[in-house]
């Protein structure tokens, strides 16, 4: 995904300024695509440069409420049919758990155990926020209900596969060359 696609996807419901937006942007697509302040008006410049949103108001202290345009529309469209996910291809945590191999068989414990529990924590985090939230029937709400609900499950998911892989490695024979 990129937050090109992001933005669009917010601005295909209305207008709304980048300040807008982070709001939006931070209680629902920061579960799955986090991104700061400087970095979601860097793209909204991009965006409005290449033509797929446009300037629709100029308020106070130079405040901009941005409209997706018709080939922005297009291009969000050809993105979410047309375009395959990459899905997982790179992963920084698989690629360390791989080569845990290369150190003490309790430091690659701990590390298992380390993303058990951030797991678990952030599973903590979203079912509170899932909560507190007033959920409806419009498009944000059910989509972003959607989203929540994948990253629960993907957080309860890595929290029992760490614990099942802690319980591997501590049966595991060690490989040579551990680094010390």
């Amino acid at each position: 995904m990129s937050l090109r696609h992001a933005l669009l996807g917010l601005l295909a419901d209305g207008p709304a300024s980048g300040y807008d937006m982070l709001g939006t942007f931070r209680t629902s697509l920061a579960n799955v695509w986090p991104a700061t302040q400087s970095q979601m008006y860097t793209e909204l410049t991009k965006l409005d440069a290449a033509g797929l949103v446009r300037v629709a108001e100029e308020g106070a202290r130079g405040r901009k409420t941005y409209a997706i345009t018709d080939p922005g529309r297009a291009e969000l469209r050809t993105w979410l049919l047309e375009t395959a996910p990459n899905g997982y291809r790179r992963n920084d945590v698989l690629l360390r758990v791989f080569l845990l191999g290369t150190v003490e068989r309790d430091e690659a414990r701990g590390f298992l155990r380390d993303r058990a529990e951030s797991a678990a924590a952030r599973l903590a985090e979203l079912k509170s926020f899932d909560a507190s939230m007033d959920w409806g029937d419009d498009d944000l709400s059910v989509y972003g209900r959607l989203t929540l609900e994948w990253g629960k499950r993907f957080m309860a998911m890595q929290a029992e596969w760490a614990e099942w892989a802690q319980r591997q490695v501590a049966g595991a024979e060690p490989r040579a060359g551990a680094l010390d």
